[in-house]
């Protein structure tokens, strides 16, 4: 099911009663934070501020602010439902014969259908503002936590090109307005954005760039995702909403971007400027403080005449982004195991924000396997971030961190199962000594071997004989849950 805008998808949640109207007026700083914190914790409904102080445009908030409303952005019933999807377009992944090749042909033809089409028209240009009309400060952006250097735009689908290839990227990095034509531009050493920026400064030329708020819900989702940098994600998007993402280029710059934004703001990252960006109450539940960051200027801004303003808020968990992280768990957890097929099963528990813990079972096949994944899973992506990685057993639910501590517990001697490395981490990791590079724990929760060097037998566990447990199940069912 794709969504057509932002729009289709906020009367979709309104027919299904996930969105409340709020007609009453609001202030954008703090006191939005504040309401949406308590309904997203209470796991209500997205919100859609009608009237917000010192602006003429409504906020939407919470778009992505539970699991199931998260999956029904995604058009499934389950995240586990895209990573099939994913599971199938890999299988087979080298065709040996001529008839295998044939095979191949309407999965390519299919993938085929999601690359991005460029259109001439479109609802973004219904206004365009240039030069003196350009005001930032008449969009609602908020202010959400009381030590913030100021308004924020939260969720932005950052468009640039890299500078030799020509190919797009596309990410989310929040930008701190500093005055109505210009914003910082959060880009973190590790991302796709601002390797694009150290090309063109290397080159001594500003990066041209477009924002896009406010597009269908794949078209969001998929600027979050964890994606190579050969993959653009406007083709992921198109694979997510199975139709094909619009685009149209944008006025003042040589960019494309989704033609059903909501709102598009075109400019460029000046090279060799840097500017004092935060502190930002990050998703981590601290601030993340001051720091020199490119500075983005304005050139023109474009917009439905009916534009709606996309936000979110992060801090301590949970918030809306633990939902739109779980679902990147699943949906990624194929691509993981093409790398690593002894994985049976992950979790990136919302506690651990998805940069801090990973618990992963895998079915365990010779000595030292789980330190074997324990590096390799430091060496993928993203995932080498992860500052402490579980290893347990493929019998071991990952979900159920009841049963996970247990097995910690039960089945670690620290002086034998702990790997100690350094690597590089997260730049939101107060806790390192030193910006994106600190240390990382290894933890092998799997029962041991012989070969292991455990000298004694393992105990088995505790269970009941099946046929008892039907019995009771039989005869004392009207006391106990037989789930």
């Amino acid at each position: 099911m794709a969504f057509k805008d932002l729009h289709d998808y906020v009367n979709a949640l309104e027919k299904r009663g996930e969105l409340t109207r709020i007609k009453v007026e609001v202030d954008p700083e703090l006191e939005i934070t504040e309401i949406a914190d308590r309904v997203i914790r209470e796991g209500g409904p997205a919100l859609f501020f009608e009237n917000v102080k010192g602006s003429k445009i409504p906020l939407v908030i919470g778009l992505f602010g539970t699991y199931d409303r998260c999956a029904f952005a995604l058009g499934v019933e389950d995240f586990n439902q895209i990573a099939k999807r994913i599971e199938d377009l890999l299988e087979p992944e080298v065709p040996e014969s001529f008839f295998e090749k044939i095979k191949l042909i309407p999965k390519l033809k299919k993938l085929a259908d999601f690359f991005p089409k460029t259109v001439k028209r479109a609802k973004c240009k219904e206004i365009i503002l240039k030069e003196d009309e350009v005001d930032l400060f008449t969009l609602p952006i908020m202010k959400c936590w009381p030590l913030d250097g100021g308004r924020y735009i939260t969720l932005p689908l950052v468009f640039t090109k890299d500078p030799e290839t020509g190919a797009r990227n596309c990410g989310m990095y929040r930008m701190q307005v500093f005055d109505k034509k210009s914003t910082g531009m959060h880009w973190h050493t590790h991302k796709d954005g601002a390797r694009h920026f150290k090309k063109a400064e290397d080159m001594g030329k500003d990066l041209p760039a477009a924002v896009a708020l406010g597009c269908d819900p794949a078209i969001i989702y998929a600027a979050t995702a964890p994606l190579p940098p050969d993959i653009d994600e406007m083709m992921f998007a198109g694979f997510l909403r199975e139709k094909s993402v619009e685009m149209i280029k944008a006025e003042t710059v040589d960019i494309e971007v989704p033609a059903n934004a909501e709102i598009v703001i075109e400019g460029y990252v000046k090279a060799f400027e840097r500017r004092l960006e935060g502190p930002f109450g990050d998703h981590t539940g601290y601030y993340s403080m001051e720091d020199l960051y490119p500075v983005f200027h304005v050139t023109c801004i474009t917009m439905r005449k009916d534009a709606i303003y996309p936000s979110t808020i992060v801090g301590k968990p949970p918030k809306e982004d633990c939902y739109i992280g779980k679902a990147t768990e699943r949906i990624f957890l194929p691509l993981i195991k093409k790398t690593l097929p002894e994985i049976v099963d992950m979790n990136l528990p919302i506690e651990g924000v998805f940069h801090n813990v990973a618990i992963i079972s895998i079915k365990k096949q010779f000595p030292g396997h789980a330190r074997k994944v324990i590096n390799a899973v430091w060496g993928l992506g993203q995932l080498m971030f992860t500052k402490f990685v579980v290893i347990v057993d493929e019998w071991v639910n990952v979900h159920d961190l009841k049963e996970v501590l247990w097995r910690v517990g039960n089945n670690v001697d620290p002086s034998r199962d702990i790997v100690i490395q350094k690597g590089p981490v997260d730049v939101l990791n107060h806790a390192a000594d030193l910006p994106n590079f600190g240390g990382k724990m290894g933890i092998d929760a799997t029962k041991k071997w012989p070969e292991e060097g455990y000298p004694r037998e393992w105990p088995p566990d505790i269970e009941m004989l099946p046929e008892i447990v039907e019995l009771v199940n039989k005869r004392w069912k009207k006391y106990f849950s037989t789930s």
